[in-house]
């Protein structure tokens, strides 16, 4: 059965082809691609800016994914500290305890995002400057590092090899031992051999690797709708059937993106907390870094090196290495190759939604890797459960 996606998808602003045509359908020099983004820049000034669109400013701009380009976030919510705060009654300023929360202890506790036994704004302030989010990223980078198979999990034979690293020798480990080991080739954000031209950024881009030119369902929208195949093929399952009962938590997600295998199985274990009061489908999308593309040495040396699939049947081959690597708990489902799921929702190269009873969406994620938030996802999924029981 092919992929059937409702009319509720949003149209493209920009195709493959527009953007090839700002750069002269030609190999642009940089300054001539700086100055189709600046004119593009001017064209916006004062507008909401499309996801596609702000992706091209920047990448004609010269940002190398560094995540502080502004196209991979922020998330669009319909819950935040002041809709939380105003439900409990208390000042923005205020703190809200175990006993005055108005929900389950489990749902307070994944609120709580520093563990201090209160919510607070801080707990739910998922901006670019705030502390508890710059620490995350770089220590997903460490377990990048230390994760031998590249399954998003470490073992007690990693942490250990890593040791052994640092120690050199010795029973312990010392500042400087733990520096070396740990920045040893880091550049920027990358690690070695990682790091693409913009040739290659731009080419990704108009490939649909780094993202769909759609903008995907906004805010309180209706979810479109799809139909697609299960892994093995034999069976399929439509987004409607599952809506009108719990909310659903929506996944994208491909074998080659390495952000998105390591914190996967984050995304594993919310369903495990929430599996009795939420639904939750992953979608396998078009692949990252195949190795006919943006390839990633850092994919290559954990034995990550597969090409962009050209049917539908070699993608479900590739997704089927890809869960045989990560063991999902919850199905998965295989887009079609012509990525019909995958542009509906933008779910390039991963991305998280949570849809609620309804069929609107209550939380879409920033395009990943940077804006794959499983934690910000969950307390969207919580929110939305205190939001569906009575007020």
């Amino acid at each position: 059965m092919s992929a059937s996606t409702s009319t509720t998808s949003l149209r493209p602003v920009f195709t493959p082809a527009d953007l090839a045509a700002l750069v002269h359908g030609k190999e642009a020099s940089p300054d001539e691609l700086k100055s189709v983004a600046d004119q593009l820049a001017d064209a916006y000034q004062g507008q909401m800016v499309p996801e596609a669109v702000r992706m091209f400013i920047a990448l004609a701009s010269g940002s190398k994914m560094t995540g502080e380009s502004g196209w991979f976030g922020p998330a669009q919510s319909r819950f935040c500290w002041t809709t939380l705060a105003r439900r409990h009654g208390i000042d923005l300023t205020g703190e809200i305890t175990a006993s005055a929360f108005q929900g389950k202890p489990e749902w307070f506790a994944r609120l709580d995002r520093n563990r201090d036994g209160v919510i607070t704004a801080e707990d739910l302030d998922w901006s670019e400057e705030n502390s508890w989010v710059q620490h995350a990223y770089p220590v997903n980078r460490l377990l990048r590092r230390l994760d031998k198979k590249g399954s998003g999990r470490l073992t007690r034979e990693d942490w250990l090899t890593f040791f052994d690293s640092v120690a050199d020798g010795n029973d312990e480990a010392t500042l400087e031992g733990l520096r070396e080991a740990w920045l040893a080739g880091i550049s920027a954000v990358y690690f070695p051999g990682d790091a693409p031209t913009q040739e290659r950024l731009l080419k990704g881009m108009l490939n649909g690797e780094l993202g769909a030119f759609d903008e995907g369902p906004r805010l309180n929208q209706l979810a479109p709708d799809f139909t697609l195949q299960t892994l093995a093929g034999h069976q399929t399952i439509r987004l409607s059937d599952r809506i009108g009962h719990r909310p659903v938590v929506l996944m994208f997600g491909n074998f080659t993106c390495a952000p998105f295998r390591s914190m996967y199985p984050g995304v594993d274990d919310v369903y495990q907390r929430f599996r009795e009061e939420a639904d939750f489908l992953g979608v396998y999308v078009r692949e990252a870094h195949p190795t006919d593309g943006w390839k990633m040495e850092s994919n290559t040396r954990l034995g990550v090196a597969v090409s962009q699939p050209t049917s539908t049947a070699e993608r479900r081959t590739v997704a089927q290495q890809c869960c045989r690597l990560l063991q999902p708990s919850f199905p998965w489902l295989v887009d079609e190759i012509d990525d019909p799921v995958g542009n509906a929702y933008s779910g390039m190269p991963a991305r998280l939604y949570v849809i609620d009873s309804r069929g609107k969406v209550a939380y879409q994620g920033g395009r990943g890797p940077f804006g794959f938030s499983v934690g910000e996802m969950e307390q969207a999924l919580v929110m939305t459960f205190l939001d569906e029981q009575s007020p």
